[in-house]
């Protein structure tokens, strides 16, 4: 019987889950919305998500299955750099690297997730639910290279507020509100993941031997 792994796949959920928080708490409460914001908390996000991919990739995941991680990582550290070189932040520069970011890990995640269910359907891997968590997050990064794409960048409204003064919504602070909302759905659905209790997955060995099982003694019973 092979030994549990300290690092678990919860673990990486709850570690991404946290610092997807903390993203969203940064943006919520900063009263700037601007792209030097927006792209400060993105670039910290996804690289520390970055070296949580890596670890992940190291100790959780069996060989064979390491390539979403590493790739994730990849994405992550070439987006994260971008965004943290303070001279190049800009409105422009923050729909691009965001949206490129999300379409690319979204696309990865969730390709990752389909193709692990359709194993553990036919039986080559261990039932876990990692594939669901993985489509769900891929799907969310997708949605969120979506949104980006459908806000204007030159995007601007005016609107007033009575003894408050008047005010202008533009479309980085929609754009940055927008990943904000991302980072904190992301942060409850992993963190939910991560807490929730799960059994002992079987190995399509011992599966296969129940199923025989199984099967014998429905025809002893006929």
């Amino acid at each position: 019987m092979p030994a549990t792994r300290t690092f678990q796949l919860r673990h990486v959920q709850l570690a991404r889950a946290l610092f997807a928080a903390v993203a969203a708490l940064m943006i919520t409460f900063s009263a700037d919305h601007s792209a030097t914001v927006g792209l400060s908390v993105f670039s910290g996000f996804v690289l520390v998500s970055a070296l949580i991919y890596i670890l992940g990739a190291w100790l959780v995941t069996p060989r064979g299955w390491r390539w979403p991680y590493v790739l994730l990582a990849v994405v992550a550290i070439l987006t994260g750099m971008v965004g943290g070189v303070p001279a190049w932040r800009s409105t422009p520069l923050f729909f691009v690297v965001v949206i490129a970011w999300g379409a690319l890990s979204g696309t990865i995640e969730l390709v990752a997730g389909i193709r692990a269910r359709r194993m553990v359907r036919a039986g080559t891997l261990p039932a876990s639910d990692g594939a669901r968590d993985a489509i769900l997050v891929g799907s969310l990064g997708l949605a969120l290279a979506v949104g980006l794409l459908c806000v204007p960048t030159t995007y601007a409204l005016t609107y007033s507020i009575a003894e408050a003064g008047s005010f202008t919504l533009t479309g980085i602070t929609l754009a940055v509100g927008i990943f904000g909302a991302y980072a904190a759905i992301v942060a409850v659905f992993l963190g939910i993941a991560g807490l929730s209790p799960r059994t002992t997955p079987a190995t399509p060995a011992a599966s296969t031997a129940a199923a025989s099982t199984a099967a014998a003694e429905n025809e002893g019973s006929a």
